[in-house]
Order: structure tokens, then C-alpha cells, then sequence
């Protein structure tokens, strides 16, 4: 008989923001999406927001939030590309503390199976800005369901094994 040791669930506070010129309320699938997984996950979503491909609005809203010790993980969709405006990875990759190179390998490979080559055009990555994990993925509903389902939902579970991001979350830690 096997006895399996299970901890107690603990759930994560965690912030949404899509970067995009052109999502709006009504219009945000991927936001939409992040926000119901999140929930379906018994995570709380602190706060969620659209902002515009601006590097200095991206930034101000990261340093503001990681500013207030109530966030675990932030994740961010859309501006991850290669085009003018895509400016996301440009904006967060400068503040991290440390980049979580695993997050992009995975992803990527996931991506492939699914989109071929065309997953080399996503900068989709992750990393930690002051104890807070930030995952930044691509502006497709579909990009945000395979980082989420096959990627961050198992992460974002203390009972996910051989290890999880939980058991080492800083905020957490401290409980």
C-alpha cells in the first residue's frame, strides 16, 4: 500500500496583464482565458489589467505590483513577437533577478509540437523580479492555454512532483 503525502493546497496571488495597443475588455481572450484558469485553479487574481506596448507603462506596472508583497506570480500576454511594437521581454527582462531559462525551453517545445517552427517567433520566458515570479507569454488564446495547462498550472501546485515553484516561493516561505 502506498501512503501519498499530500500538503495543503495553497493558493497563489497572482496579477494578469495583457500589453497590447489593440485588446480592450471586450476583446481580451487571452486575458479572459489567464484570468478563468486562474480562478478554476483556486488561485486569487489579485488584479488584472490592458496596458499599451510601452516599455515605460510595462515596467511601472511590474515595479508597482511587486512593490506591494501581495503577488506570487505575475504573468504577462502579448508583446512577446518580433514586431515593432512587441516590446514585453524588452521591458521586464532588465528588472529580473533571475531568468527561469526551463520556463522557454518547455514552452517552446510544447509550442512546436503544435506550431512547427513558427514558435521561434515568440520571446515567451520567465523569470523572478523580487521574489516574484513573472511568466510572459504570447498574445494567442492558444499560446496562453498550452503555457497554462501544460506548464504553470502544475507549477503553481504544492503537490505537483518531484518539485514545484510553491515550495520555493519567498512570500510563502515566510508563513
Amino acid at each position: 500500500m502506498t501512503v501519498e503525502n499530500k500538503n495543503s493546497f495553497i493558493s497563489l496571488n497572482i496579477g494578469v496583464i495583457t500589453v497590447s495597443d489593440t485588446r480592450n475588455k471586450t476583446n481580451d481572450k487571452s486575458g479572459d482565458f489567464l484570468s478563468q484558469a486562474i480562478n478554476d485553479a483556486k488561485h486569487c487574481l489579485i488584479d488584472r489589467r490592458i496596458i499599451p506596448d510601452e516599455i515605460r507603462e510595462i515596467q511601472g506596472i511590474i515595479k508597482e505590483w511587486v512593490s506591494t508583497n501581495n503577488f506570487d506570480a505575475i504573468i504577462t500576454t502579448g508583446g512577446t513577437g518580433l514586431t515593432g511594437r512587441d516590446v514585453t521581454p524588452d521591458a521586464i527582462m532588465p528588472l529580473l533577478d533571475k531568468e527561469i531559462s526551463g520556463f522557454s525551453a518547455l514552452f517552446h517545445q510544447i509550442s512546436s509540437s503544435k506550431i512547427g517552427t513558427s514558435t521561434i517567433q515568440s520571446r515567451a520566458f520567465g523569470g523572478i523580479y523580487n521574489n516574484v515570479f513573472i511568466f510572459c507569454l504570447p498574445g494567442s488564446p492558444n499560446a496562453c492555454k498550452d503555457a497554462w495547462n501544460e506548464i504553470l498550472v502544475h507549477q503553481f501546485d504544492i503537490n505537483h512532483k518531484p518539485c514545484n515553484l510553491v515550495e520555493i516561493m519567498p512570500r510563502l516561505s515566510e508563513k
